[in-house]
């Protein structure tokens, strides 16, 4: 039950996370740029910070679920985070400070940065989590199935992205080539 709890939450994190993103969207631009380091950073980053987010998901499943307030908060929440980085964004072009220059050379804090700052994962997982359960496909009744659960999630994401930065780097070589 262990291993299946895993398997389902690592496909339906891959799944899931195919959807072009920011995240992904960056990853498959430091694939085609030939900028592989940087890139496996930043996934390594975004795995790391899926982890607790899918784990916070499923620890208030019931309690989001069952609440029009609080579904209401995140939403507001998301609003205001997408907001502040759309300025923060548009801004740190014109002028870039030292901390835009560091988290621009270093693939794993811009990654554990944008990942903190992606609300969207929460309520998805809680979605995805609520509808695994409402159809029997998973039980999370012991720690070692949570967990097992949550690091599927985190290992899905991370195969997705390892796969777009490998598949960007390929074409990228093969138009050069062309």
């Amino acid at each position: 039950m262990i291993l299946q709890v895993f398997v389902i939450g690592l496909v339906a994190s891959f799944i899931g996370s195919i959807p072009p993103g920011t995240l992904n969207i960056m990853v498959l631009q430091m694939g085609l740029d030939n900028n592989m380091r940087i890139a496996l950073r930043l996934i390594l980053a975004v795995a790391i910070i899926e982890y607790p987010y899918a784990w916070i998901a499923v620890e208030f499943e019931h309690l989001i679920t069952s609440s029009p307030i609080v579904q209401q908060n995140f939403k507001l929440l998301a609003a205001v985070v997408m907001l502040a980085l759309g300025i923060l964004g548009l801004w740190s072009v014109r002028k870039p400070s030292p901390l835009t220059v560091k988290l621009q050379e270093s693939g794993f804090r811009k990654g554990l940065v944008l990942s903190i700052l992606n609300p969207q994962a929460i309520p998805w997982w809680i979605g995805m989590t609520a509808y695994l359960k409402s159809q029997g496909w998973i039980v999370l009744d012991t720690g070692w199935r949570l967990h097992s659960y949550v690091l599927g999630t985190s290992i899905g994401v991370l195969l997705l992205l390892l796969l777009l930065a490998f598949m960007a780097q390929k074409l990228a070589s093969i138009i050069k080539h062309n």
